[in-house]
């Protein structure tokens, strides 16, 4: 299975279905299942930003299954939308102007158990068994 490492806390923000959008400077083709990698890196302005929502921030491990539906430019008409959708969440897309990538939509989120492994960049595969 498809697999994305993303820093905490945007992973654990992910899996806990507040967060919708991965946010990247490629774009993918790719539309289906993927896992999703809590990776060794942090973002400790975010961390401090996310602390009063008082969840776990495991790193080095998968915790989540989702779908990725669709791969959107990055344009002002988009920035719209995700100021609509959740503004704090989003805050650093919609205000950075200078951002030209792609935000992957994310469905069907669930939380699965923590499985140990080192991520890698870019999507990579997985041997997942359901």
């Amino acid at each position: 299975m498809k697999v994305i490492t993303i820093k905490q806390p945007y992973a654990t923000l992910i899996q806990q279905g507040l967060k919708l959008y991965e946010f990247r400077t490629w774009k993918t083709k790719y539309r289906g299942d993927i896992l999703i990698h809590a990776g060794q890196g942090i973002d400790k302005q975010a961390m401090k930003k996310y602390e009063y929502l008082n969840l776990d921030y495991p790193r080095g491990c998968i915790i989540a299954r989702a779908k990725i539906t669709d791969c959107l430019k990055i344009d002002d008409e988009m920035r719209k939308v995700l100021k609509e959708e959740n503004e704090f969440i989003y805050q650093n897309v919609i205000e950075d102007k200078e951002f030209d990538g792609y935000g992957f939509k994310l469905e069907e989120i669930e939380e699965i158990r923590p499985i140990k492994v080192s991520g890698k960049l870019s999507l990579w595969d997985y041997d997942f068994k359901c």
